[in-house]
């Protein structure tokens, strides 16, 4: 009888501590954020320049934010400038908002997600235009994103899962030539209240 009591207590401790592990885990906020530097080791830049485009931009991480910086052009055809993230794992949940809190100087930019690692292909976008020198915190949910290919609606797309997400980035496309930044603070999954 012993036995069985101890076997039954350890069990149950056992569900308990899953259990409270479980909940945890779901509720704990998913971010990424620039207090270190070596976050950009984890970012690339991709601009139009795969294609025969002139346009420039750097990135940086200063005074804990993340800062995408250049000059677009709209020579040789080209017209866009972005960076991604695709060196270090997100583990998103499925489909707890995204917030993203920036610093912009009043233009249009593409907030955009992969569900691979491949360079080209499918993102999911959703725009936002910034407010010059004002910090803006933005939320999306998965009804913000759509299917993308090379700036046209794809049809058929997968539906997104943020939990499928592999790459995480910014695109500046707005058909605007000129100087830009856009400075990031975070990048975050807003836990949902259980």
């Amino acid at each position: 009888m012993r036995l069985v009591t101890k076997l039954i207590l350890t069990v149950g401790i056992s569900l308990i501590a899953f259990c409270s592990w479980s909940i945890q885990n779901a509720t704990m906020e998913k971010r990424i954020d620039f207090s270190n530097p070596q976050e950009t080791q984890n970012w690339i830049i991709v601009n139009d320049t795969v294609m025969g485009g002139r346009s420039r931009a750097s990135l940086s991480v200063e005074k804990t934010m993340l800062v995408f910086a250049g000059d677009l052009s709209l020579q040789n055809n080209g017209g866009f400038a972005s960076i991604r993230r695709i060196y270090e794992p997100l583990s998103w949940n499925r489909s707890e908002t995204l917030e993203i809190k920036v610093l912009g100087d009043g233009r249009n930019y593409q907030f955009r997600l992969r569900t691979n690692q491949n360079a080209d292909g499918v993102a999911y976008v959703a725009n936002f235009t910034t407010t010059k020198n004002q910090i803006q915190t933005l939320q999306f949910n998965i009804k913000d994103f759509t299917p993308q290919f090379r700036g046209r609606l794809v049809r058929g797309a997968p539906t997104l899962s943020f939990s499928d997400v592999a790459q995480i980035g910014f695109m500046l496309a707005d058909k605007n030539p000129g100087q830009f930044i856009l400075q990031i603070s975070h990048i975050r999954q807003i836990p949902e209240t259980i």
